[in-house]
């Protein structure tokens, strides 16, 4: 499954659901029941991240297996930061032979481990480890993008520098860390078609699934917690869990209604390993014609 020929071809916005791989048996137990919740939705296809330094390896490869298993159409994450290129070309010719046609790519975050060393050969920037996979395997290849600037970046334009980059070294599609302003997005669209990028650009949407998650979360991607829903947030401190789901699949559905209105290719849901806040947006969307 060529991610890139799904966006070219559907005549309908493209759908996907993201995923990490279970930690341990109880996690892959609760893993399976979401798939099982999920699939029906009949996504366009799942994805599957990768731990920073390679510390998912073998759960992400398991993982995939499992989805494709299932006769999911299945996207691998390659997260490049501080691997080998002999260590990178092992993950990816495992995946080939799993039959993966579609690998997004990222850099990666430095792996928290105190003794961990990059190798000496590793890639600094995502572009060069796009430049190459692209030299070595016949990969439709996926590419991060950051409405607000990667949290890195010395400035958007220079991101959007880095993710011109991307594309000329050989990524086919864009998806972007989520925002909470589809105005975020529509600006980084218009600044990205500028710069000459013109390959699919997908927006991110990441529910509230807790009060406590949605702020940490946006603290290390750097995203920006609008203001209605910085009071919202305060308002739901101490509130019952449901109510923060509610709250969050009203939220993330309002923000789909915009995207989709004005011709988005497609929504990519990180659904944090959970069904019903995704369940219950793609079944709306759904009921109201947008999807």
């Amino acid at each position: 499954m060529r991610v890139s020929k799904l966006y070219q071809d559907s005549q309908k916005p493209v759908i996907s659901f993201e995923f990490f791989p279970p930690r341990d048996e109880k996690a892959g137990q609760a893993f399976d029941k979401t798939i099982d919740a999920l699939k029906p939705l009949s996504p366009d296809f799942m994805t599957m991240t990768f731990g920073a330094g390679g510390s998912t390896k073998d759960g992400s490869y398991q993982a995939v297996k499992n989805l494709m298993g299932r006769k999911i159409p299945t996207v691998a994450y390659l997260a490049g930061f501080g691997l080998s290129p002999d260590y990178i070309t092992q993950v990816l010719d495992r995946y080939r032979e799993l039959g993966v046609e579609t690998i997004f790519t990222i850099r990666g975050d430095e792996p928290r481990e105190k003794d961990f060393q990059p190798h000496p050969d590793s890639f600094p920037y995502a572009c060069d480890l796009i430049k190459f996979i692209a030299s070595k395997y016949d990969f439709d290849l996926g590419c991060a993008g950051y409405p607000e600037g990667h949290i890195d970046a010395e400035s958007l334009d220079k991101d959007i520098e880095h993710l011109k980059r991307k594309v000329d070294n050989g990524a086919k599609y864009v998806v972007c860390q989520y925002c909470y302003d589809e105005d975020f997005f529509f600006a980084y669209v218009d600044k990205c078609r500028a710069a000459g990028i013109q390959v699919p650009i997908i927006p991110g949407i990441m529910p509230v699934y807790t009060v406590k998650l949605t702020r940490m979360l946006a603290k290390i991607c750097g995203t920006t917690i609008v203001d209605d829903m910085a009071a919202n947030l305060d308002k739901l401190e101490g509130a019952d869990a449901q109510a923060v789901l509610d709250y969050g699949v009203e939220f993330a559905l309002d923000q789909c209604r915009g995207l989709l209105k004005k011709g988005v290719p497609g929504l990519h849901i990180y659904t944090m390993n959970r069904a019903p806040s995704t369940t219950r947006i793609i079944t709306a969307l759904r009921e109201e014609n947008l999807l």
